[in-house]
């Protein structure tokens, strides 16, 4: 236990209940072959009854074993004795993974929230819940600490319980208690509980993780999933204001977001002030921070996990993993094809919830490729035998490291050209090939091949106005290509004839594609957005075209008509001017009507060395950069 708090379980424990004590050897000879057995979740694992329970493996054929993620050894889970135990996994852990992939074991998909129903209702009776606990209080009371999850549950519905008793499980609060005349027998020990140290990010991890925490607002509700990349996202929050947890499970790495401020939960719509979770998974460290800290509320997953508890956050943000996507929006993460390996877990229940909050966003995360690149994990089709978990329905963003993008109420092809602007590069022509030949995306963009990107996120700014309105400033995207569409349409005649310098009564589509299907290199595109109610409206868009020869680029822009004489022109210019400089080019050059008066004075303004001349009724403009 930790030396910072005091003793916070009746010291005479053992006395007053002495007659429920047993040895883990004593306790475990109740149970009967043929029997289901539940094994409590995550470092909450009670070891020394699963041992005792390994040690009885002859006596007890034909036994099931039903758990969670577990951490730790599964000595059941074995060649060996897969006559004796069959093991059944709601999630698969590295520690069943060979036994079910080797098809000696099973596991049974379904989302988390609904797993307690199945033990409430008898559709999965359980006959023995094998579980660890604190020490009980002075009223008899015993926490599940770090482990409440569906452990309460199986605990509330086994016909048998065995409590494994550790002082050194911390008392945690919320909804984590169970009397101990709830337990059949108690068996004492004081052994450190399993630790999960937190596992190394990588370069990829981080791109990822910064990508997301992009997404998140001050004032969010937070949902961190299990792995690498959740994990990576906390890194990159620690300036935010304001943010609540309200998830399944958490690592040590919360603990520094909740010490530098940024996790207070001021904002949250239920549970105020409260860190809510099911579990956690970490080192002692975490364990001695939440050990009787009442900003720590533990809930069954009934509570935790349920999208309509979810829903009712606002703002709340959602971040979960996959092992693949597909270019329709298809999420698989429990299965490499036919061979599972994790779990639905929470993902969808919390996808679901999140994006019915006010202000929700659910976000699926994957590096863009596996097996150190040799494949694509952005794919035209799934692998064959893989499973879907978040249907192409659910699906909103979508990140990788090369960029987030987002899927819903976006038609197929919309949604295939998003996922290959995030796909790995060395991908992309591949997936527009296969994505042309499904009939997902249109065959003239075979032309567009390599320049299906998002921009780098460096270019992304803002612009207030001088009515307190922002603009986002950023690179185009290719799902843009709807939006600049509209954006030329808004077009008056006369600023269409300004900008384009013909008669037109619209943008030909051949030419909306060639501003947004762009290599982010030779070519730049940047658009100013304003929210709106299907997402974001384009106000303005500009650019610039690099001449190789002479390393001068030429540059043009426009803004709707409703926006324009806000300076939003100007701003883009001297952005535009930044990135140019940035990318080691010498100077701009441009075309412009002589009754483009705007222009012209954007120009002449710049503070650029400037010289124009007048050519039948057109300027021709070279700025050169100091």
């Amino acid at each position: 236990m930790s030396d910072t708090h005091p003793l916070s379980y009746d010291p005479n424990w053992r006395e007053k209940y002495a007659e429920m004590i047993a040895t883990a050897r004593e306790a475990v000879a109740s149970i009967q072959p043929g029997q289901r057995i539940f094994i409590g979740t995550g470092c909450g694992q009670p070891l020394e009854l699963v041992q005792a329970l390994v040690g009885r493996s002859k006596d007890l054929a034909d036994t099931e074993i039903v758990h969670l993620l577990t951490m730790g050894d599964a000595p059941y889970a074995v060649r060996e004795l897969a006559a004796h135990f069959s093991v059944n996994s709601f999630f698969i852990a590295q520690n069943v993974r060979d036994i079910i992939q080797e098809g000696l074991g099973g596991y049974t998909p379904i989302f988390l929230s609904d797993i307690p129903r199945l033990f409430k209702t008898g559709q999965l009776p359980l006959d023995v819940a094998l579980l660890q606990v604190s020490p009980p209080d002075e009223d008899g009371m015993c926490s599940l600490g770090i482990s409440v999850d569906i452990v309460k549950s199986a605990a509330e519905n086994s016909r048998l319980v065995i409590a494994q008793v550790n002082p050194q499980m911390p008392r945690t609060h919320g909804d984590s208690l169970l009397h101990v005349y709830d337990f059949d027998f108690l068996v004492p020990v004081d052994v450190p509980l399993i630790e999960v140290p937190a596992p190394d990010l990588t370069p990829v991890t981080r791109e990822i993780g910064e990508y997301i925490a992009g997404l998140i607002e001050d004032g969010s509700t937070i949902e961190i999933g299990i792995g690498r990349i959740p994990q990576s996202v906390l890194e990159f929050l620690k300036d935010r204001k304001d943010l609540g947890i309200h998830t399944e499970m958490f690592t040590d790495a919360l603990i520094d977001l909740i010490e530098t401020g940024a996790v207070t939960g001021e904002r949250k719509s239920l549970d105020r002030c409260k860190v809510v979770a099911s579990f956690a998974v970490g080192t002692k460290r975490l364990y001695d921070y939440i050990n009787d800290n009442p900003t720590f509320c533990f809930h069954p997953t009934e509570y935790v996990n349920d999208p309509f508890v979810i829903a009712q956050q606002h703002k709340m943000v959602a971040i979960n993993v996959a092992l693949e996507v597909d270019l329709t929006g298809q999420v698989c993460a429990d299965s490499l094809g036919t061979r599972f390996y994790s779990g639905i877990g929470g993902q969808v229940d919390f996808n679901r919830g999140a994006a019915r909050s006010q202000g929700g966003k659910a976000i699926i995360a994957l590096p863009s490729t596996a097996r150190d690149g040799a494949v694509s994990r952005i794919v035209t089709h799934l692998s064959q035998g893989a499973g879907v978990v978040t249907t192409r329905g659910d699906v909103h963003y979508v990140v990788t490291e090369y960029g987030s993008t987002y899927l819903h109420g976006k038609s197929v092809q919309e949604r295939a050209l998003a996922l290959i602007s995030i796909a790995h590069p060395k991908y992309r022509e591949q997936l527009l090939r296969e994505a042309i030949a499904a009939k997902y995306v249109r065959p003239e963009m075979a032309d567009f091949g390599n320049k299906i990107v998002i921009g780098p996120k460096d270019i992304r700014t803002t612009y207030l106005l001088h009515d307190g309105t922002q603009l986002i400033i950023r690179p185009v995207h290719p799902t843009d290509e709807p939006r600049v569409r509209e954006l030329f349409y808004s077009l008056s005649q006369e600023s269409l004839y300004t900008r384009f310098m013909s008669r037109m009564k619209w943008v030909p589509r051949k030419q909306v594609q060639e501003f947004v299907y762009i290599d982010h290199r030779n070519e730049v595109s940047i658009v100013a957005t304003v929210p709106d109610a299907d997402g974001e409206e384009i106000v303005a868009i500009g650019g610039y075209y690099l001449e190789a020869p002479t390393n001068r680029a030429e540059v043009a822009f426009v803004v709707r008509d409703a926006w324009q004489n806000l300076g939003i022109g100007s701003f883009l210019f001297k952005h535009l001017t930044n990135i140019a400089r940035r990318n080691g080019i010498a100077g701009f050059t441009a075309e412009v009507l002589r009754e483009n008066k705007s222009m012209q004075h954007v120009f002449n303004n710049s503070g650029l060395k400037t010289r124009s001349e007048l050519t039948q009724g057109v300027y021709h403009y070279e700025m050169a950069f100091e």
